[in-house]
């Protein structure tokens, strides 16, 4: 029997790495530029040109970001091929072992079909691990965290987080997933409460998830810190720490960055789990209004930290296109190297979807909203 892993320091500092925000927020991302052919949702998402040209990606006068869904366009019925033009954006960056990721935002997508995320991935989907941060769909009025793993990880009730544990074997078709407890995390409640922050620490000692509606965020994450203490931070909503049961240190490499709009697919599609907050059937063909008008978010700000090296900043944005291998820097406690990839164009499909792995992750999404409703 393998001896647990050792028990390691904890780190409380990070210095800023990288910020995403005003008129540079889009800077450092790729647009997807395909159809969604990873959970095989109702959505093209776009390239940056059509993006911008057709108003889905943005900065607008109070210097946010929006990412929407077109809900200007009659789309026509197509059937399974019905498809309707949103979002998704995927970090050149990929940041490593000793991150920590805030993602602010004063308003997230809702409604029947809508299924919006803030996730991480490494190279190769899923077997290099995920981290759900934000994700729920239709009209959840809560968030659901999760992480993905392969075979060989588990959590349990024993270990301290705010949240209400559901699966506990990452490597199953949900993965390990934990309900958001707190109020105002999804959906209206979110957004009449001018949003709040989500931040997301990978480090030695584990993974671990924290939420604040508007009023309760940390000072700290307010202004414009370069370094962050997370000391008095207490207790996260979602905790998935290295221990006997998993070294999730071992089942993560460095993770992207990932910000999508998908809609119906394999979670928020099925009838069984559509129903559970929508009535009739998932369908994002007809006039795009007012179905899709609160599908947007609206983002103050997206940064990563490191307690390693901070790289120099990038100065000029990295072309976008479908498929486009790009350089990418890999922050962390490793040092800094470069790290050849795809960044984010429209996925080979031994990645993600086709494989055994992949396949296994779909699944998830079907399980993780009956979880959900329960």
């Amino acid at each position: 029997m393998p001896a647990p892993p050792a028990v390691p320091a904890v780190n409380l500092t990070f210095n800023l790495a990288r910020d995403y925000s005003g008129q540079n927020f889009f800077n450092g991302w790729d647009f997807y530029g395909s159809w969604d052919n990873l959970t095989l949702s109702n959505v093209w998402w776009v390239d940056q040109a059509t993006a911008t040209a057709d108003n889905l990606a943005y900065v607008n006068q109070a210097g946010n970001a929006i990412l929407r869904v077109d809900n200007t366009t009659n789309v026509p019925d197509a059937g399974a091929d019905t498809r309707r033009n949103t979002v998704r954006l995927t970090s050149h960056d990929f940041y490593d072992v000793g991150s920590l990721w805030v993602f602010d935002a004063t308003h997230v997508p809702y409604g029947c079909s809508v299924w919006p995320a803030f996730w991480t991935k490494g190279p190769v989907w899923p077997d290099n691990g995920e981290i759900d941060i934000l994700e729920a769909v239709n009209l959840m009025t809560y968030n659901q965290m999760a992480i993905h793993t392969t075979e060989g990880c588990m959590t349990s009730n024993a270990i301290q987080q705010t949240g209400e544990l559901g699966s506990a074997d990452c490597a199953s078709n949900s993965g390990c997933t934990v309900r958001e407890l707190k109020p105002n995390s999804y959906g209206d409640d979110f957004n009449n409460a001018n949003g709040g922050v989500w931040a997301t620490k990978f480090d030695v000692d584990g993974i671990m998830i924290w939420f604040w509606s508007r009023p309760d965020v940390p000072a700290e994450l307010t202004g414009n810190d370069k370094t962050i203490d997370i000391s008095t931070w207490g207790t996260p909503s979602a905790a998935f720490p290295v221990s006997p049961l998993c070294d999730v240190t071992e089942f993560f490499t460095p993770q992207q960055l990932v910000i999508d709009i998908a809609l119906c697919g394999v979670w928020a599609g099925p009838t069984g789990n559509y129903q559970q907050t929508c009535p009739g059937v998932c369908d994002v063909s007809g006039a795009g209004s007012p179905a899709f008008d609160k599908a947007w978010f609206e983002i103050q700000y997206v940064r990563a930290y490191t307690t390693g090296v901070v790289p120099t900043p990038t100065p000029t944005p990295v072309p976008s296109s479908a498929g486009a291998a790009t350089l990418a820097t890999v922050t962390g406690t490793s040092s800094a190297q470069a790290h050849q990839g795809s960044s984010s164009g429209a996925a080979p499909s031994t990645k993600r979807g086709v494989s055994a792995g992949a396949a296994a992750v779909v699944l998830s999404m079907v399980a993780g909203m009956l979880l959900a409703a329960c």
